[in-house]
């Protein structure tokens, strides 16, 4: 059994079909990118995973348990961590402050006043900072910081709920290129150790080939091919929709694809 199972998922907004019986699995430890041209329907089938948006068909299963139609705060609660195209952290908090009110929201207890929010779960904190990278930053503002460090402290919070599955959109996006190959790496060496896969969208072929297992390619609603990055490199159906010319999209959009 796999970590996760996306059985036959489709999505449509009215007469426009936006995915088209998409199917894949993901193991533990492994890093699986999912990529397309504009359109392709990448971001509507990672967000149908994460719970943002309903599928009108299919399945998804974590654990083999089904998890499509949750909402994205009961998926998060089974285990499933999420990072956003543009970081989403308070910047008048302090970075350890940042990583405390998700442990704090995760155990429920986000409006307790028994005790101030700054004590609780600070050793916790420290903890997952300290796996980022970022534990010496741990009481400098976050808005203080460079923009690939609010990305690291980002992807401490999204480790609070210890999740077996971890969602990153566009992880890069407004990153140096070494900023992107340390977070890259970083997330890489946290999947294996912690045995979590990951699923992510990324615009940057570079960090796509070489940092995932294995690539998902999308386009026109429909998962084109799937395989690891020598596979789609040479993939002739992927040079010619995707890292090509782009003809061959309007064969996609009567019909499932050969």
């Amino acid at each position: 059994m796999s970590l996760l199972e996306v059985n036959d998922l489709h999505k449509a907004y009215g007469a426009f079909r936006a995915v088209q019986g998409v199917s894949f699995s993901l193991e533990k430890g492994e890093m699986l990118a999912l990529i397309g041209p504009n359109g392709a329907g990448k971001s509507t089938t990672f967000n149908m995973v994460g719970g943002q948006t309903t599928a009108n068909a299919g399945s998804v299963l974590l654990n083999g348990k089904p998890v499509l139609g949750m909402k994205g705060r009961d998926i998060w609660k089974r285990g499933v961590g999420r990072t956003f195209q543009i970081a989403a952290t308070f910047a008048s908090l302090t970075v350890a402050e940042n990583v405390q009110m998700t442990l704090l929201s995760y155990h429920q207890r986000i409006f307790s006043f028994v005790k101030a929010a700054d004590t609780q779960y600070r050793p916790e904190a420290l903890a997952l900072l300290e796996q980022v990278g970022m534990a010496e930053q741990a009481d400098r503002p976050c808005s203080e910081l460079a923009y690939g460090d609010v990305k690291r402290v980002e992807l401490a919070m999204a480790l609070a709920n210890d999740p077996v599955l971890l969602l990153m959109d566009e992880p890069t996006a407004g990153m140096a290129p070494q900023e992107r190959n340390e977070l890259m790496a970083l997330t890489r060496q946290l999947a294996q150790q912690r045995q979590m896969g990951v699923l992510f969208t990324e615009h940057s072929m570079d960090v796509v080939f070489n940092y995932a297992d294995r690539i998902l390619v999308l386009a026109a609603g429909w998962l084109i091919a799937e395989g690891t990055p020598e596979q789609i490199r040479n993939d002739p159906k992927v040079k010619e929709i995707y890292l090509g010319s782009g003809l061959g999209l309007e064969t996609l959009k009567e019909g499932v694809p050969s």
